[in-house]
């Protein structure tokens, strides 16, 4: 009886270590491209330096979907996301133009079916952004999707691109654009090496890509808004939310400090000048209160 009692007592004593364990570290994800993992990095250290807490680290997991699956079976906490992803991969639906209304559709429609508490936008929009050279956009009319028609287009994309609702079908809907030959797929990081290699003349990038710091390349405006909104936000579970309340406060202290410019700034020093991620996120964090 006594062995007994000693092995429930050792059981019991694991159990407690193991759940006060679960509930002191926070886990935050991100998705596999360097923007995701600066912000996954930049909510870890804002919460181990407001909270006091520790956190660990799951960066780079995979694409939305696996980032989203991540979320909901718990094996994460806290990953980065954006409005328009959310509601086209993860919900399948449209999303309104104004970024205050998807924001609050995508919050709604995550906490009824996800138990997923979307936290205020960070500040910045990471839409698609169609990039030329600066040579060819001087060339048109204005600089903008709707004034492209005057030449035809080698089309460069990343994998999704081509498969997602509110990318390739939605530009050929709202402009019909004239393409030269079929798109080129390629990893997003060699989008800008295509254009400056003249491989291809217009890339499907991100509006916060670092190469858009550089001379060479100009965004044509989406004139027509084939894209959805963008808005970058922290996603938490529900229960992490309820069960400690300071992990909202920490991370909404970041909500709207991030312009579009000073992502791309961020992007640019790891991309281009090969600064480690953690010591980019902890100058920029150095900046906020």
């Amino acid at each position: 009886m006594r062995r007994i009692e000693a092995r429930l007592a050792v059981v019991l004593f694991i159990l407690f270590l193991y759940g006060c364990g679960r509930t002191d570290s926070l886990v935050v994800g991100s998705k596999n491209f360097t923007e995701q993992v600066i912000l996954g990095e930049m909510a870890a250290q804002q919460l181990e330096r407001k909270l006091h807490t520790k956190v660990e680290r799951k960066l780079n997991l995979g694409g939305t979907l696996l980032a989203h699956e991540a979320l909901v079976k718990g094996d994460i906490d806290i990953y980065p996301e954006y409005t328009g992803t959310a509601s086209s991969v993860v919900l399948k639906r449209s999303i309104p133009p104004d970024p205050a209304q998807a924001y609050i559709e995508v919050k709604d429609q995550y906490l009824q079916r996800f138990q997923v508490v979307w936290l205020p936008p960070l500040g910045f929009n990471d839409t698609f952004a169609m990039v030329v050279r600066t040579a060819d956009a001087e060339k048109l009319p204005r600089q903008d999707l709707s004034n492209a028609h005057a030449r035809t287009w080698r089309l460069g994309v990343g994998y999704e691109f081509l498969t997602r609702p509110d990318g390739f079908r939605s530009l050929n809907h709202v402009y019909g654009l004239r393409w030269e030959g079929t798109p080129r797929t390629m990893d997003l990081g060699l989008l800008y090496q295509a254009l400056r290699q003249r491989k291809i003349d217009m890339a499907a990038a991100n509006s916060t890509d670092a190469q858009l710091t550089q001379n060479g390349y100009a965004v044509l405006a989406d004139d027509k808004h084939a894209f959805p909104p963008y808005s970058a936000c922290f996603l938490a579970r529900k229960s992490v939310v309820q069960q400690q309340p300071g992990v909202e406060m920490a991370l909404t202290m970041l909500s709207n400090q991030i312009t579009a410019e000073t992502m791309r700034d961020l992007n640019r020093r790891v991309d281009v000048e090969h600064q480690p991620v953690v010591a980019v996120v902890r100058d920029f964090l150095a900046t906020q209160k």
